[in-house]
């Protein structure tokens, strides 16, 4: 009877075993990464005024045929990232075989990243207003008040024509590492690309450190965290390929969260505020310290109010000295602010207020003819109301204990996501590098694998969009959709019988989940 008992108890898999049977999906995002690398020559965001690729004898591969086949590179990598990245997001779910182990984790995301750092620039052009930024600053302009035009170079030739002429919206660390890197590679375009993606690299280091941790503290996975914020196809590409400086200041946030949470709260201040001066939005972490610190000192005994007021006056303090001293450092001042508003330029319907804006000029169409931009007006300036009020009282209401305070903080970037103007892709890092903490729920994982790849669909690799283009845009979401399904349930469309390995069982020890309805007969155990 106890020899039946045992033996029909599943057996976890060891670490290296599992480390085997994930390989072939950690192979497979490997490829994908390499083919978006090739792709991005044909159709990325290539600099413009240069003759690189026709001294090079390759400037047919950015038209015509050329053009169409590197698009085929670049999709089907996307498509073998997105795929690697669900069957691996459903082995690490699966709790009847241990996962991959953090060590393999960690090795494989530095793997699939380095491609994309030699990739040309994708979906955006924000590389090259940073390079421009950087070299207005360095010729004694302010680029808190100066745009990028007051330099003309290829620099401003290359990056997106609507940012030209507006103010640096980054923090003074930002302002004075793009100086550096510009100082450095001068008017080179690619050498700058280069060098900022290198720059930017330590946050993919820093994250890689803090993530696993974070996660551990609360009793989450850690390998799902870095499934969730880093091997997701979305992040790396726009992060690492883009690339874009959340990548840094998300590696910095994510680290002093930890810091906070392991109690050191001194240092973990410090490295917020660090955040804060790369860009503004980390500071919204920052008042939640108040609520852990507070609540490690319950730990030990009664809180009274002068730990209240001490507590705050040392994070006041603490941030005030870090921020203060980088903006001392760089000598601009607090100029940046006046750059956040430029953001109001950038309109999609990815945020609440965009939407509700689209949504009453259709509805009123029939009736009165309404230009957008007023009505964007009202709708964004009573969702800037409505998000101040929601991170009042989220950062009321999650003050119980850090496990509160750290879900506060997700909750609170996410308002800010929902709610602010206007959002983009690489903005989700800034959530879902706090979510790593907690354990999501199926719906929540599935749901952060159908919007990453619909926004991998409507942002195009050459800065075009697509999310007002009816036939596009049902393309997305039915991708979207079952990539969704897909994490869910193994092979949603039944394709199983065209190739076990790519649609059955995962072969880690788990045995593939019954469709909807169907009883399996279970097996007898050996000696029954």
């Amino acid at each position: 009877m106890n020899s039946r008992v045992k033996a029909s108890t599943p057996t976890p898999t060891r670490p290296d075993v599992a480390d085997r049977t994930a390989r072939g999906d950690l192979i497979t995002g490997a490829i994908g990464a390499i083919l978006v690398c090739v792709g991005s020559f044909g159709v990325g965001d290539p600099p413009r005024n240069t003759t690189t690729l026709a001294d090079l004898g390759l400037s047919w591969i950015t038209y015509g045929h050329g053009k169409n086949l590197f698009g085929t590179f670049f999709w089907l990598g996307v498509f073998l990232m997105v795929f690697a990245w669900v069957r691996l997001g459903r082995r690490i779910a699966r709790g009847a075989a241990d996962p991959p182990s953090v060590r393999t984790l960690q090795r494989w995301l530095l793997v699939w990243a380095a491609p994309l750092l030699v990739a040309v620039p994708v979906y955006s052009r924000d590389v090259y207003a940073y390079l421009a930024q950087g070299a207005v600053f360095g010729a004694g302009f302010n680029p808190y008040a100066d745009g990028p035009a007051h330099h003309p170079g290829p620099l401003v030739d290359s990056m997106a024509t609507v940012w030209a002429t507006t103010t640096a919206p980054y923090g003074p660390f930002t302002m004075g590492l793009l100086r550096v890197v510009t100082e450095v590679t001068g008017d080179h375009v690619v050498a700058g690309i280069l060098a900022v993606r290198l720059v930017l690299l330590p946050g993919l280091f820093l994250s890689l450190w803090a993530i696993p941790r974070l996660a551990r503290h609360f009793g989450a996975s850690p390998q799902a965290g870095l499934w969730l914020a880093l091997f997701n196809p979305m992040v790396l590409i726009h992060l690492v390929a883009g690339p874009h400086v959340e990548l840094l200041m998300a590696g910095v946030l994510t680290t002093g969260v930890v810091l906070v949470v392991s109690g050191r709260h001194v240092a973990g201040t410090a490295v917020l505020a660090l955040a804060v001066s790369i860009k503004i939005t980390a500071g919204i972490a920052v008042p939640f310290v108040l609520w852990i610190w507070l609540s490690h000192i319950r730990s030990r005994r009664q809180v009274t109010a002068r730990d209240v007021v001490g507590v705050f006056a040392a994070i006041v303090g603490i941030s005030v000295a870090v921020f203060g001293l980088w903006t001392l450092l760089v000598g601009l001042g607090l100029g940046w602010l006046t750059g956040l508003g430029w953001a109001d330029v950038i309109i999609n319907w990815f945020t609440i207020p965009t939407f509700v804006a689209h949504l009453v000029t259709l509805v009123a169409a029939p009736f009165v003819a309404l230009n957008l931009q007023p009505v964007l007006e009202i709708t964004r300036a009573i969702g800037s109301v409505v998000l101040a009020i929601t991170l009042v009282a989220l950062w009321w209401r999650h003050r119980r204990n850090e496990r509160d305070a750290v879900a506060g903080m997700a909750w609170a970037m996410l308002a800010v996501l929902l709610l602010e103007p206007s959002t983009l892709p690489w903005y989700y890092t800034w959530a879902l590098a706090i979510a790593v903490a907690f354990t999501l729920p199926p719906w929540a994982r599935a749901t952060v694998v159908g919007a990453s790849t619909f926004m991998l669909i409507v942002f195009q690799p050459d800065d075009a969009i697509v999310f007002y283009k009816p036939f596009e845009l049902t393309l997305a979401f039915l991708l979207a959709g079952l990539a969704a399904w897909s994490l869910l349930r193994p092979d949603p469309l039944r394709l199983g019988r065209f190739g076990r390995w790519a649609w059955g069982a995962d072969r880690t020890g788990a045995p593939e989940e019954p469709a909807a309805g169907e009883v399996r007969k279970p097996e007898p155990a050996p000696g029954g």
